[in-house]
């Protein structure tokens, strides 16, 4: 269960009734093809009610008799417990009863359930336990359009699944128009099934269109590309909120950092500027945030008072909010970007498509005739926005999705079927990554025990490894630690505006010279130790209260994990040890961490900032490690972001060269006296 629980009383008021939703009149149509045909995709714009109503028709039309369930999947955590709380609102009941929701490491489901919303992630990783997904009498996929790597492996599943359970029911939901790419792929045999009859070709759906009833929407553009977009959205929100009627305002900027900053800008110019500004009201939506969090941008403003929401891409798609009237569009997203040659993956702000324009404007015009304010000329949208971004699985490192589909028992990655087939170079690149990690052997099959548990564990394949070789390196219990507080998605530290500087000086009291992860560490135990686990104690050390209640869960799950292989963990935590204990812990710690990020290794150059070992990418610590400004030699790192023209790296903490070569002698070779990657 979640260490929180959300009563009724949070739940907002999202949407029209649903008799009033557009998808209303579609109920016995809608009904009758999921019964005749195996698959159905259905196109509707967000907010035509398809993600909260199908479930509903269907578990009334009898497909949860036998026990059975309906699953719903989302691309995005936020959007699969929000529509959860939605649809348990709407049937008059908890969440986790006859509706849960299941995302990574927060389960809210019981016996009871039926309805079920879950990441696509979470239900891949339900096959590696029950491979035809017997428990599920629907499966609906939607958002299918945003093409993440979950979605397209999970599409690649399904049609496989068909063929064993045709009773199965398939929908596929989507924004946009590429209803039609869904349907030849549920109906196009695969390699394997080429050798069967050619009289095969049953009709396997239908295509639905539900038409969204949206309101006229002004787009206006800029005369001139701006200069700093996120300046330029922060003048355009005041310009609305002195300029325009009523409404709430929707601003589209990339990710968590450039949000925060908007978020402190406006609050603080509303102090400034008086009466007339005092009324707007600032809130963040992006995946960092807690269930609770996010839901405050849902709840109605104070009378007199504007919303003012500064999102990610999550709320093109996946999140309806009602009563926005003006949509802000930086123009930008943040996208993966992986690069096969150095083997680092960042997330970079590329360009929207058009597809992803239209939808963005469409927020605009859900209860009234609405406007967009783009942050770019015309001219660059004829002429520079591509149609439509390229799918995730072609531009993302595809460790984890490989050690995934060996897990399900599909050895031959290359010929699996997939909706758009990755690059060969990604796909070696992520065959070799994980064969250095001893996830595959030397015929491309996962090792045991190695292989087949870093796939069970539900982190990324360098943090699995790390996790499994703790107990060799006799720091299994603090290991369970770093990876749980390196999975939160998120900064523990937190400050008001103008605390910046006492909030530094907190998180120096647990600084370890070593670097950020045995800071992390440090931090941690503070709190289960000294801290009680309390919310004082991290109002009194600005630490984020609800990120480490949060670590406190993850980190006893995946305890449940290493306890299921039989590793036991020992966890007395020795804070009474004499220095020398600690310096030898704490090399453990860091030895343990190259056994799995030696990948990641960075040497530090005499201007500060950092080569990668093949010496092709220039890299900055981050400000916000605590190996900013400070002389290493070198390192390991577990992220990597590119911020305008830099690409810096967090998570960072000191190693020895050595011992990248016994943690990896296939990876690395010494040539001259400095590691080169072989």
């Amino acid at each position: 269960m979640a260490e929180f629980s959300l009563d009724a009383s949070f739940i907002p008021a999202l949407h029209k009734p649903p008799a009033l939703l557009p998808i209303a009149k579609y109920h016995d149509s809608l009904l009758y093809v999921i019964e005749t045909y195996p698959v159905t995709i259905v196109i509707g714009q967000t907010g035509s009610g398809k993600t909260t109503q199908i479930p509903q028709y269907l578990e009334k039309a009898g497909w949860c008799a036998d026990g059975k369930i309906i699953g719903i999947t989302q691309p995005r955590r936020v959007a699969a417990t929000t529509v959860a709380l939605r649809v348990a609102d709407e049937l008059g009941c908890e969440v986790g009863k006859e509706v849960g929701y299941s995302i990574r490491f927060e389960d809210v489901t019981s016996s009871a359930t039926r309805i079920k919303f879950l990441t696509d992630g979470l239900l891949i990783r339900e096959a590696l336990v029950d491979p035809l997904l017997s428990r599920y009498s629907v499966i609906m996929v939607d958002e299918a359009h945003e093409r993440s790597i979950s979605t397209d492996v999970l599409l690649g599943l399904l049609k496989k699944v068909r063929r064993k359970r045709p009773e199965l029911r398939i929908i596929v939901s989507s924004a946009t128009l590429q209803a039609e790419d869904f349907l030849k792929f549920f109906a196009s045999k695969s390699e394997e099934q080429n050798s069967l009859a050619k009289g095969e070709d049953e009709e396997v759906g239908k295509i639905i269109s539900l038409e969204g009833r949206t309101y006229p929407i002004d787009i206006l553009y800029l005369e001139s590309p701006a200069e700093n977009y996120v300046e330029s959205a922060i003048a355009t929100v005041f310009q609305i909120h002195t300029q325009e009627g009523e409404g709430d305002i929707l601003v589209f900027l990339t990710g968590r950092e450039e949000i925060d900053n908007a978020v402190q800008a406006v609050a603080e110019r509303s102090v400034q500027g008086g009466e007339q500004f005092s009324n707007l009201q600032p809130l963040p939506l992006y995946a960092g945030l807690s269930s609770e969090e996010q839901m405050y941008i849902f709840d109605k403003p104070a009378e007199g008072k504007r919303k003012a929401i500064f999102s990610t891409n999550i709320a093109e798609a996946s999140v309806t909010i009602d009563g926005i009237v003006y949509v802000v569009d930086c123009g930008f997203v943040k996208l993966r970007a992986y690069n096969p040659r150095t083997g680092i993956e960042t997330l970079t702000a590329a360009p929207i498509s058009k597809a992803s324009a239209s939808q963005r404007a469409g927020r605009a015009g859900r209860t009234k005739p609405g406007k967009c304010f783009r942050l770019y000329t015309e001219r660059s949208y004829e002429d520079s926005l591509p149609e439509a971004n390229p799918p995730e699985i072609q531009r993302s490192n595809l460790a984890p999705m490989i050690l995934q589909l060996k897990a399900l028992g599909i050895d031959n990655v290359v010929r699996f079927d997939y909706l758009s087939p990755p690059p060969s170079e990604l796909m070696s690149k992520a065959l070799e990554l994980l064969y250095s990690l001893g996830a595959l052997d030397a015929y491309a099959k996962l090792t045991k025990p190695l292989g087949f548990r870093m796939a069970e564990l539900a982190v990324e394949p360098m943090m699995a490894k790390t996790l499994l070789s703790a107990k060799s390196f006799n720091c299994l219990s603090e290991t369970l630690t770093i990876a749980a507080m390196t999975s939160l998605g998120g900064s523990v530290w937190f400050y008001h505006d103008g605390e910046q500087k006492a909030m530094e000086s907190s998180r120096r009291r647990f600084a370890a010279e070593e670097g950020d992860h045995l800071t992390l560490l440090n931090a941690y135990t503070a709190f289960v130790t000294k801290g009680g686990k309390e919310a004082r104690f991290c109002h009194e050390n600005h630490l984020n209260y609800k990120s480490m209640t949060r670590a406190v869960s993850i980190r006893a799950q995946l305890k449940r994990y290493l306890e299921r292989f039989n590793i036991e963990v020992d966890e007395s935590l020795a804070t009474h040890r004499s220095e020398i204990d600690a310096k030898s812990k704490a090399e453990q710690i860091r030895r343990c961490l190259t056994a799995g990020y030696f990948a990641h290794a960075a040497r530090m150059q005499p201007d500060g900032t950092f080569r990668n070992v093949e010496g092709g990418t220039v890299m900055h610590a981050h400000p916000s490690s605590l190996l900013f400004n400070r002389k290493a030699d070198w390192v390991i790192f577990q992220e990597v972001t590119e911020t305008g023209d830099k690409t810096f790296i967090c998570d960072i903490t000191k190693i020895e060269k050595a011992w990248l070569l016994e943690a990896a002698p296939e990876f690395y070779k010494v040539s001259s006296g400095r590691a080169e990657q072989a």
